[in-house]
């Protein structure tokens, strides 16, 4: 005779739910900049370019897409913009070491994707493609720089897109150039409009902001709530190097700059950082806040969870970074989040 147990009971009314109750949990990872060229490249090469990834790669694949904000070409050629006091371009196994770490998407909105010009642009596209990593944020014209990364991940339809709104303006891709695209407030909230209407999620990363600084400019604000009424869900930003607060405008959450990743610098402004994994389930939408050190005096290019009173201490200086816009983390037994 068969007998039902309190478990087999469970089940069957766990099964019986209606699908958006028990939906399974998309979680979409997002990080600062990574930047592995420069004169630190020798260091890296040495090490092993999957070195920087070591310590955050098993949370990062745990994510269903990842995303970055890639601060440099990765090519071998191209001629260099010497207009700038910094220009960077990683050598080819970058990609490679970036694929394997499980970042699956990456911006190229930003100040560096043509430091060696339109040619180098185009040989880091084929890099990225051979290593199946999309990118949002540049491409071999505005319309293509224009367009968004769309997936579809457990039913549901998630888009990105990325803008650029640093200078040199000589970077911003043209109806026949190839760049950056440029945030300029008509053609993102066209685009948001666009990704809208074919996405159940939308996720927007800028480039802006004042290097070194946590103080947010008034024109982030505003370009990142005009972002949010057109549509977009979470706003990701870069640039600082730096963390900057936290806003939670409307139904959307702006994180004005994570700040540094995997970043070869000796830069001692830019200690800390943090990883938001952003948890969809059904109609819960949570962004958890992973706290990380990325002082590479301490760390040595790679990047480590921060627990214990160092973690709460990062938390700490969010929470007040934040303050200003009323937002405030939450924490609990398994980590800091925000419910938005």
């Amino acid at each position: 005779m068969f007998t039902f147990t309190t478990r087999t009971l469970l089940l069957i009314l766990f099964l019986s739910l209606p699908a958006p109750l028990w939906a399974e949990e998309i979680i979409i990872s997002a990080v600062g900049d990574i930047m592995l060229a420069g004169r630190w490249a020798p260091v890296l090469r040495k090490k092993g370019y999957d070195h920087p990834f070591h310590g955050v790669k098993k949370l990062i694949l745990t994510g269903d897409i990842n995303l970055a904000n890639l601060e440099s070409p990765i090519a071998t050629g191209g001629e260099e913009y010497s207009e700038k006091k910094f220009r960077f371009r990683a050598e080819p196994p970058v990609a490679r070491a970036i694929a394997s770490a499980g970042f699956n998407l990456v911006t190229l909105a930003n100040n560096h994707s043509m430091d060696f010009g339109g040619a180098a642009l185009l040989e880091t596209l084929d890099h990225l493609r051979e290593n199946n990593i999309a990118w949002v944020g540049a491409g071999k014209n505005l319309d293509d720089a224009r367009l968004m990364a769309l997936y579809t991940v457990k039913g549901k339809k998630i888009a990105f897109l990325g803008y650029s709104l640093t200078q040199p303006i000589e970077f911003f891709a043209g109806k026949d150039r190839p760049g950056t695209a440029p945030g300029y407030e008509k053609l993102v909230t066209a685009d948001i409009a666009r990704a809208r209407s074919q996405a159940d999620f939308v996720v927007v990363s800028f480039h802006w902001g004042k290097e070194a600084s946590g103080t947010i400019q008034a024109y982030q604000q505003i370009a990142a709530r005009k972002a949010i009424d057109a549509g977009a869900d979470v706003i990701i930003g870069h640039h600082p190097h730096v963390l900057q607060g936290i806003e939670h405008y409307k139904k959307g959450l702006i994180f004005y700059s994570l700040g540094n990743f995997a970043f070869a610098s000796s830069s001692t402004v830019a200690d800390v950082s943090a990883l938001v994994r952003i948890k969809l389930n059904g109609d819960q939408r949570t962004a958890e806040i992973v706290p990380l050190d990325v002082l590479n005096g301490r760390v040595g290019f790679q990047p480590r969870i921060m627990t214990g009173k160092a973690g709460s201490g990062v938390i700490d200086k969010l929470n007040s970074l934040s303050r200003p816009f009323k937002t405030e983390i939450a924490h609990d037994s398994s980590g800091y989040f925000i419910t938005f």
